[in-house]
């Protein structure tokens, strides 16, 4: 793994260059494993706690304001985190660098598979990997609750966000639509049920007192960038159209309005606009179009697809960069050409319309964001629904105890020693999650080299 820049840890951050951000959103990029939960812990264990970059209110405002988005919620977190730092071109760099190793590696990954249909050594690694992430998760829903749940409603909305999710499995728009409203509610009558008669983090056994000023820090200005401005609205809204619309129009000439292209064009971008809840709750529907209404790909080859993307960085929807290679690979075997060109066009054509939404999301409505930073009417449902997504961590790590920890209904001891072995190290050794998962990563490694010598 990469050597990462050497985190602050003492005094007040006073700068952070572009070019040192673009390294650690570039290797952020290339250890991003976990799913949303492991992403968000990462950022936060990187950016707030050992870089601070920026403040704990600001991370979860941020958060906040992801959570509420169609689209992957880490991207978007880093595309907003990088743009409140340098700009337009820090968001782009941050959701940029974010994908593009998912890109690379899931396209390998499915040229692999497209010639010889397995991925030897890969189940090794994976197998350490997994419950590592697991700890991860943990973790995530531990600190965060630790330093926002300060009163009884925002433990009551947690535990609530946790059984709605993991028992009675609501939609996660709706379970966030009423934490919000929850708040607003008690914002205008009872606000003393969502602020704590202590400041921030008074009674911690980590005060904040005790920490280095952040970059960006509670009562930090709103740089000149992240200030809201109409004009610079309009000109988002029209490069994010016309970002849509010009390769759209391109397309179309290329292969005609109903050619694959077009159509993989067209069927992201409404994926991009319908995925609330995250990749789980959107790639049913992903399922349903690729295979059972265009036929890109067959069904096994779309649950192989999603086993890939469950063991690559990035976020899980990035499988659609699998199901474009599939369908344009398909496609071109079908009529008899060579299938390289269009299998990695289609890759193109996917990411691009599936991401794209995601950035015209946090360009255009960051700086509105930004602006309510302070405003109980639109902290009180945000600070409502950072105590839900307390409880949607922990309902993941719920999720993703039963494949690792009871695989085919068995418990493997061997993966809750890794989840152990983790968390002793998170807590004791206070080890980044960048080394967990480097840690994990190469342990899966040795263990794969040694049952090939034995075999």
């Amino acid at each position: 793994m990469p050597a990462l820049p050497k985190p602050v840890t003492t005094g007040t951050v006073s700068h952070v260059s572009l070019a040192e951000a673009s390294r650690f959103w570039l290797q952020l990029g290339l250890v991003s494993f976990g799913g949303p939960a492991g992403q968000i812990a990462l950022l936060h264990r990187e950016l707030v706690d050992r870089r601070r970059w920026l403040s704990e209110r600001r991370y979860l405002h941020a958060l906040n304001y992801c959570m509420l988005l169609p689209g992957p919620e880490a991207m978007q977190l880093a595309t907003y985190l990088g743009w409140l730092m340098h700009g337009v071109p820090g968001g782009l760099i941050a959701g940029g660098l974010f994908i593009i190793p998912s890109v690379f590696v899931l396209t390998a990954l499915a040229s692999v598979y497209a010639l010889w249909g397995q991925l030897p050594l890969l189940a090794s690694v994976f197998a350490v990997l997994k419950p590592a992430v697991l700890a991860i998760v943990l973790m995530a829903a531990w600190r965060i609750g630790r330093r926002t749940l300060h009163t009884p409603l925002l433990v009551a909305l947690a535990i609530a966000g946790f059984l709605a999710l993991a028992a009675f499995k609501f939609p996660y728009p709706v379970v966030v639509i009423t934490a919000g409203l929850i708040g607003l509610g008690a914002a205008r009558w009872r606000p003393n049920l969502l602020v704590a008669s202590k400041p921030h983090g008074a009674g911690s056994s980590d005060s904040q007192q005790d920490r280095p000023g952040a970059l960006h820090d509670d009562d930090s200005a709103s740089p000149d960038h992240a200030r809201f401005s109409k004009r610079r609205l309009a000109v988002t809204l029209l490069l994010w159209a016309l970002a849509t619309l010009a390769p759209l129009a391109a397309l179309a000439s290329f292969g005609g309005w109903n050619g694959i292209l077009a159509l993989m064009a067209r069927f992201f971008t409404r994926v991009a606009l319908l995925s609330f809840g995250g990749a789980y709750a959107v790639l049913p529907y992903v399922a349903q179009g690729a295979v059972e209404q265009f036929n890109w790909l067959s069904a096994s080859q779309m649950l192989d697809g999603m086993a890939l993307g469950e063991t690559t960085p990035g976020p899980l929807i990035m499988v659609v960069a699998f199901v474009g290679f599939m369908g344009g690979w398909n496609q071109s075997l079908a009529s008899g050409s060579g299938p390289w060109p269009l299998a990695l066009i289609a890759v193109l054509v996917t990411v691009w319309f599936t991401f794209l939404p995601s950035f015209g999301f946090i360009l255009a409505g960051a700086p509105l964001v930004e602006a309510t930073r302070g405003d109980l009417r639109f902290g009180a449902p945000l600070s409502a629904i950072t105590a839900v997504v307390v409880g949607v961590i922990a309902s993941l790590a719920l999720f993703f105890a039963g494949p690792v920890l009871w695989p085919a209904g068995a418990f493997n001891p061997w993966a809750a020693l890794v989840v152990a072995v983790a968390l002793f190290a998170q807590l004791r050794l206070s080890w980044s999650v960048l080394q967990v998962i480097g840690a994990a990563a190469a342990i899966g490694a040795v263990l794969a080299g040694v049952a090939a010598l034995s075999s």
